[in-house]
């Protein structure tokens, strides 16, 4: 009899240490499958983020395309001209809410091409704003990023205006050649857009 209560006694204590061991099983089972879920959770919301990207990018260049179509497009910008005149900042302010800039021609390419669009998009205007000014130190050009111009096109006599005119204009009368004014001076302007 107790060799019989012996056998009961190991069979319980094996079953039990197979029931926990079991349990335990599950436990570490489940730990993994939730570990999984929570990688798989992440990569869905890594691949939704960049889907956003992409659509955003996409809404950009079809943007972009848009004011292209407009406008005109030269080498990798494109031009789109004002419909009405406005102060040099208000002006840059309109440009950046379009998704752009003042224009900031970097060479004589980019010179003739504009006087080009000016002539046919801004008929009878003279002159319009660039996206130049020397507002922070006298003499020392910047475009409207901060960066210093090093193609410059002066005409003759310009600049000429010292601490009173900071901003500078693209002259269609004179053949593209650049001047300065006073900022405050209510003027036409074209907006330049960047083609990635």
């Amino acid at each position: 009899m107790a060799k019989s209560g012996f056998v009961i006694c190991i069979l319980v204590i094996t079953l039990l240490l197979d029931q926990t061991t079991s349990h335990t099983s599950r436990l570490k089972a489940r730990k993994h499958s939730k570990r999984r879920v929570k990688e798989k959770d992440g990569d869905l919301k890594s691949q939704v983020e960049k889907l956003w990207r992409e659509v955003n990018a996409l809404k950009e260049m079809q943007a972009l395309q848009t004011v292209c179509l407009r406008g005109t497009k030269v080498h990798r910008k494109c031009y789109l001209a004002s419909e009405s005149s406005k102060h040099f900042h208000e002006a840059n302010e309109d440009c950046i809410s379009k998704g752009g800039t003042l224009v900031v021609p970097r060479n004589t390419d980019e010179i003739n091409a504009l006087r080009d669009y000016g002539k046919r998009s801004l008929p009878g205007v003279d002159d319009f704003w660039l996206g130049i000014n020397d507002m922070v130190t006298e003499g020392k050009f910047l475009d409207v990023h901060g960066f210093t111009v090093s193609f410059l096109n002066w005409d003759r006599a310009q600049p000429n205006g010292g601490k009173k005119e900071n901003c500078i204009l693209f002259s269609q009368s004179a053949q593209g050649k650049w001047s300065d004014e006073a900022c405050r001076s209510s003027k036409r302007y074209i907006c330049e857009f960047t083609i990635p």
